[in-house]
């Protein structure tokens, strides 16, 4: 098994000393060779300093001035560190202090230089915890003494490579782009070795977009032998000792709504029921796909799974996280007995939670509908908004085949209103973004390639709903995952469980009052509850204002802009997006996200090893599978070694999770910022409509309306004026015409050039634009404005 110094490291917290053994053991190794390696390790750590070795055993060695970050680098070869922690400095690192880190490194950094109000604190590179790229894409060159070298097309990894001539011919590969898996990394003077994995084309564009991306990415196009075979080996049905302490659940009357599959590996992975156990309440049922049963910890399948982190999702191209195999093994097929994790919540009509069991269960669901059969369902009886929906419905034929799950499906969408409701009243906020995920009449190539990118029915990347994309019958599921996510959560934190949890941090207050004053200076009122503390609220109401005013996308873009990422920690924190404060965490796509498997996993450690009561000899028991036992524990449910060892492990791999989503993330942009850009390159010339997205002292971005592209109108394009860039008003304004391009303008650009790679499409504005007013603050160039000028870097030039 391959390891990298930040998973070694990620085994010794605080001050304990750690084993060789039980390093084995975590980091899978089993043969001689990684048993060498990871001895050499332990060695040279040792040597510098970071690891010390008491009777046998190691324990790390933390100082006060060296820290782990990520290495962010710029074409001009600047460097910070980026440190994982909340509120921490960036350090700037040199390029002669960067020991051979390239971009994208994580590292340790020694600070060499405290910082100042308006400097970064300086560091230098002290050890590589773990290499980014292991592959890059590059042309090659053949010099003059006959050598091939490979010149990475990232302007920020700022070397060349050696070639050796294991991989694709080395003459066939001359001023072609390739991707060079990298053999060995610099060594003292030593440049890196790599060869030619593969000739993509002559270019950029004439190679695949898929192929880019896949290995800009690193990421792997399928499974290596030792797990499709361990995948084969898994039962594909069920067998009696499967069933065994579980829930039967096969009678119930049970659907899954779910969006299109991939066609040769489903991956559905939820399935919904309800029946009324009261007046005015509901039983609801919200059943997951049991993947943690099939994907034993440290299997080779977990291995890899645990590697990707999760699925990535390419257009019609899924790079999956599990073999196909466990996907037919564990998706929720119609007629299939499936094993589940089911969460079975008592609601009121209003959608409050009563009271809530998880149980391991299995299942059989009846019927599976996609959205647009849902949707047709929800509006059988209103032929008029049928016949006005924008989306393709069912067949009156196909509709009839439908009639068993009507009901539920009805009842279905009462109670996740009710509960959308319940998440509104607290605070929670739903953005209105443009439907660039659905098929576009002036693009449907693009529209039908998004489409395919909405892959996760919760909250989403953005730590927050995003409602204008949703159809109606979306929303059910949508709603529902959410619910199950946070009682999963509420759950494990009440039993003490060791658990992943998604934390959505709180929006620092300044940049929400700069945002705030903008605001008020495109006439919307609006001021915070509290200018010290940011509240989920505050965002409700701004996006209720938004929807009002003539700017709201633009608008909803900024407010974005102040929103943090959201990361996982095994501490549970608030998530702002949701108005939680008690825990959230990733329960409902075990086939697509490892988090998810791992916390199924802290649910069967609780249902195989759970003590339900403080001692043998204790009469009372409390049920560990329900919230009746929530505030009546006061023991470790857990035996000691299962709850240390849980811990153990989501401690070292929560920052690799984060960093993995993250990486599928920017792996789908790219592939989405190439698509635009291959089809606004076959418009360069063609005039557009568009609006002001953002202004800058460079110049100002416009989305097209028609198309949701963004370009960048660059100031010296401005050739009837001199702009000056006014930051507080968020606008550039010409010393004599008056005219001024601010957030939120409409304007007509024309298509000037496109840089097909860098996904840069550069406009020139043909018109539109406003008058600038004469108020005295308007033509005020404000101290700021001044100094924002000055302080421009070079980069943004």
């Amino acid at each position: 098994m391959d390891f990298s110094i930040a998973s070694l490291l990620s085994n010794f917290p605080d001050d304990k000393l750690v084993a060789p053994k039980a390093l084995e053991k975590k980091l899978n190794c089993e043969d001689d060779a990684s048993l060498r390696r990871l001895q050499i390790a332990l060695d040279a750590l040792e040597k510098i300093g970071i690891l010390v070795k008491e009777r046998g055993k190691y324990r790390r060695v933390f100082e006060d001035d060296v820290v782990e970050g990520k290495l962010r680098c710029s074409s001009k070869g600047f460097c910070f560190a980026i440190q994982d922690i909340e509120g921490s400095e960036d350090i700037y690192i040199r390029e002669s202090q960067l020991n051979t880190a390239w971009n994208g490194d994580r590292v340790l950094v020694r600070v060499t230089k405290e910082g100042s109000r308006r400097r970064s604190p300086e560091g230098e590179v002290r050890l590589i915890l773990e290499r980014s790229n292991s592959s890059v894409l590059a042309r090659v060159k053949k010099t003059e003494d006959g050598q091939y070298r490979a010149l990475p097309l990232d302007d920020r990894l700022l070397f060349e490579l050696e070639l050796t001539p294991d991989g694709e011919p080395l003459e066939e590969s001359v001023d072609q782009l390739v991707h060079v898996e990298i053999a060995r990394y610099p060594l003292g003077q030593h440049p890196p070795i790599g060869r030619v994995a593969q000739i993509l084309g002559s270019d950029a564009q004439a190679a695949s977009d898929i192929d880019i991306v896949c290995c800009k990415h690193d990421l792997p196009r399928g499974f290596s032998e030792a797990v499709l075979e361990a995948a084969k080996a898994l039962p594909t049905k069920l067998r009696k000792t499967d069933l065994k302490k579980r829930l039967d659940l096969r009678e119930q009357l049970t659907v899954t709504i779910d969006g299109p599959d991939h066609p040769h590996s489903p991956a559905i992975d939820d399935a919904l029921s309800v029946e009324k156990v009261g007046d005015d309440e509901w039983r609801l049922g919200i059943h997951i796909a049991d993947v943690s049963y099939y994907v034993a910890a440290r299997s080779p399948v977990d291995l890899e799974a645990q590697k990707r982190g999760t699925s990535v999702f390419l257009g019609e191209l899924v790079v999956p996280m599990l073999p196909e195999h466990l996907h037919r093994c564990c998706s929720l097929l119609p007629g299939e007995d499936r094993l589940a994790i089911s969460v079975l919540v008592t609601l009121n009509a209003a959608g409050e939670v009563q009271d809530f069991e998880i149980q391991p269960s299995v299942v059989r669901v009846d019927q599976h509908l996609d959205y647009q059969q849902a949707q047709a369902v929800l509006l059988r009886d209103d032929p008029e908004a049928a016949a006005e929906a924008r989306y393709p419905l069912p067949s009156a034929k196909e509709l009839k085949h439908l009639e068993p799950v009507f009901e539920l499906v009805d009842n279905l969408f009462a109670i996740s209103q009710a509960v959308a409701a319940q998440r509104l009243a607290r605070g929670a906020f739903d953005l209105n973004l443009p439907e660039s995920i659905f098929p576009d009449e002036h693009n449907p190539e693009l529209g039908k390639f998004l489409s395919t990118n909405f892959q996760y029915d919760d909250e989403g990347e953005l730590g927050a709903m995003v409602v204008s994309s949703l159809l109606p019958a979306r929303t059910i599921v949508t709603e529902l995952m959410l619910l199950a996510n946070q009682l999963v959560a509420l759950h494990l934190q009440c039993l003490q469980v060791p658990a992943i949890y998604r934390v959505h941090r709180t929006p620092d207050p300044s940049d929400v009052q700069e945002l705030v004053k903008l605001v008020n200076n495109m006439d919307i009122e609006y001021q915070l509850e509290d200018e010290e503390v940011v509240h989920p609220r505050d965002y409700q109401r701004l996006t209720q204002q938004f929807a009002e005013s003539y700017a709201e996308r633009v608008l909803t873009y900024l407010l974005l802009e102040t929103l943090k990422p959201a990361v996982y920690s095994t501490t549970p924190g608030t998530h702002f997006g949701l108005a939680l404060d008690n825990g959230y965490t990733h329960f409902t796509s075990p086939l697509r996200r490892y988090p998810d498997l791992l916390v199924h996993r802290a649910l069967h450690a609780v249902f195989e090893h759970g003590r339900d009561r403080k001692s043998t000899r204790s009469k009372d028991k409390v049920n560990l599978f329900s919230s009746e036992c929530h505030g009546a524990i006061d023991w470790k449910v857990l035996p000691p070694e299962v709850h240390d060892e849980l811990e153990e492990y989501f401690n070292s791999i929560v920052n690799h999770l984060t960093e993995r989503e993250k990486l599928a993330q920017e792996a789908e942009s790219d592939l989405e910022g190439l698509k635009k850009a291959e089809y606004m390159q076959e418009r360069t010339g063609e005039t557009f409509h568009g609006l002001i997205t953002g202004v800058q002292s460079y110049g100002f971005f416009v989305e097209i309306e028609e198309l949701l592209v963004e370009g960048l109108v660059h100031v010296s394009s401005l050739k009837d004026d001199w702009y000056e860039y006014r930051s507080r008003q968020q606008k550039l304004v010409g010393r004599k015409n008056r005219k001024q391009y601010r957030l939120g303008d409409r304007v007509e650009v024309q298509v000037k050039s496109v840089d097909y790679y860098r996904q840069q499409i550069d406009l020139v504005a043909v018109g539109g634009g406003s008058e600038a007013t004469d108020d005295d603050e308007d033509l005020l160039e404000t101290e700021a404005d001044l100094l924002e000028t000055e302080d421009l870097s070079e980069e943004e030039e």
